[in-house]
């Protein structure tokens, strides 16, 4: 097979499989950044026999590579043409190799050479189980940037939190990351290993989903406040509360990750011919709950942005408290956006988008000289109006006083002549 990539996608990225040299080439042609794919693993799956013992010497020579799968990624792969197979829900393909000056040829069809890691369903499965652990590590990884981003240490969030969940969490998370330093050195996850972290998701559940109460909580303080005063205090409150129960929810499904990533070794290491539905059944969880996240963080962010509005209907009356609602507003919803990209949560149409403080400021701004300028005219109408009356009412008052002056000499001189 020299000569020849292999690639293998299975939605979320994709594996580079060839010679060292070749792989590199393709990856650099290409323009995609890579991981370590770990694909020495497989060797544990492959059954004894002379087919098996061909398979295990390629995958020994052969070196592997993970690449992420965004729409700049998906589209530079797509001219290679991969084709998914109904049974394993994999989409796969060869290119040739390097051509003169590190060219890379087009896509050509499989031989089946049992030598080709694709043509052994055993190994293929075992394949997709490591791309998963290379996608959940990637996404660990990433979390941890988005963490170092925001100036958080969860544990320093955890300890301030005086509840027994989640001083808890704080246990797990050292048993977690003891053992995947266990795994990266071993390269196992052995019945031992694993035993220490069997009950580790449940308690991380627990957590998880004490955040998410806390963050419906926030929201329906929110909703209950009708007073400005009392609504730029609570959405003041909730811009720090939030920060710091969304650090919380990314340490959640961190370690979460990390659990998954161990759960496939020891299944690949016990029973490697339950990988593949194990693999897809922890895919399906992981997706449950992505959307969990996102419902509870998109109604929290839609009451953040109602209570903006109302701030917005009110500044002329209150012009310090407003804008401080509004900017706590975009303060949340901007670290809610910031947790769904590093989690690969699409955030809805442009709608829920967070806008920029400086334009909702703006906004503000234009909206009370607007407002104030109605004012000032219906004022200045007003006093014309008012000028009018006034003058009218002390014109017929003066009117009438003459007239009964004048009424009053009259009578005064008729008595005279009576006289």
């Amino acid at each position: 097979m020299d000569g020849e990539i292999q690639l293998i996608s299975d939605g979320d990225g994709l594996a580079v499989i060839g010679s060292a040299r070749d792989v590199e080439l393709f990856l650099i042609s290409e323009g995609l950044p890579s991981r370590e794919l770990g694909l020495k693993r497989l060797k544990s799956i492959v059954e004894t026999g002379a087919v098996a013992a061909q398979t295990g010497s390629q995958i020994a020579a052969d070196s592997g590579r993970w690449v992420k799968l965004t729409e700049e990624s998906a589209r530079a792969i797509k001219k290679h043409g991969l084709r998914e197979s109904s049974k394993t829900g994999l989409s796969t393909g060869v290119v040739k190799g390097p051509k003169g000056k590190g060219q890379i040829g087009g896509f050509v069809e499989f031989a089946k050479d049992p030598r080709t890691l694709l043509t052994n369903p055993s190994v293929l499965a075992g394949a997709a189980g490591i791309m998963a652990q290379a996608a959940m590590q990637q996404s660990m990884d990433e979390i941890t940037d988005y963490l170092a981003a925001i100036d958080e240490k969860v544990d320093d969030v955890l300890r301030a939190q005086k509840d027994a969940v989640l001083a808890r969490m704080i246990g797990v998370g050292f048993v977690i990351e003891e053992s995947m330093t266990l795994r990266n050195s071993r390269g196992r996850v052995d019945e031992v290993t694993w035993s220490k972290v069997q009950s580790a998701p449940a308690t991380i559940a627990e957590t998880q989903a004490y955040s998410l109460r806390q963050l419906d909580a926030i929201a329906e303080k929110l909703e209950n406040k009708a007073n400005i005063g009392d609504l730029a205090k609570a959405a003041k409150d909730a811009e720090v509360a939030v920060r710091d129960w969304l650090a919380v929810l990314a340490r959640c499904f961190q370690l979460q990750d990390a659990i998954a990533v161990l759960e496939l070794d020891r299944v690949l290491d016990a029973s490697p011919e339950e990988l593949n539905g194990h693999r897809l059944g922890l895919k399906a969880a992981r997706q449950d709950r992505l959307e969990l996240i996102a419902r509870c963080t998109e109604h929290l962010v839609a009451r953040m942005n109602a209570a903006a509005g109302t701030a917005n209907a009110k500044v002329l009356l209150h012009p310090t408290k407003s804008p401080a609602v509004v900017q706590a507003s975009n303060q949340v919803a901007t670290g809610v956006y910031a947790l769904h990209e590093r989690l690969g949560i699409e955030s809805g149409d442009k709608s829920s988008e967070t806008r920029r403080w400086v334009e909702a400021a703006v906004e503000v701004r234009d909206k009370a000289i607007e407002t104030g300028t109605k004012g000032v005219g219906a004022a200045k109408s007003l006093g014309a109006e008012g000028l009018d009356r006034a003058g009218s009412v002390r014109s017929k008052l003066s009117t009438g006083i003459a007239e009964r002056a004048r009424r009053l000499r009259g009578s005064d001189e008729e008595r005279e002549e009576e006289a």
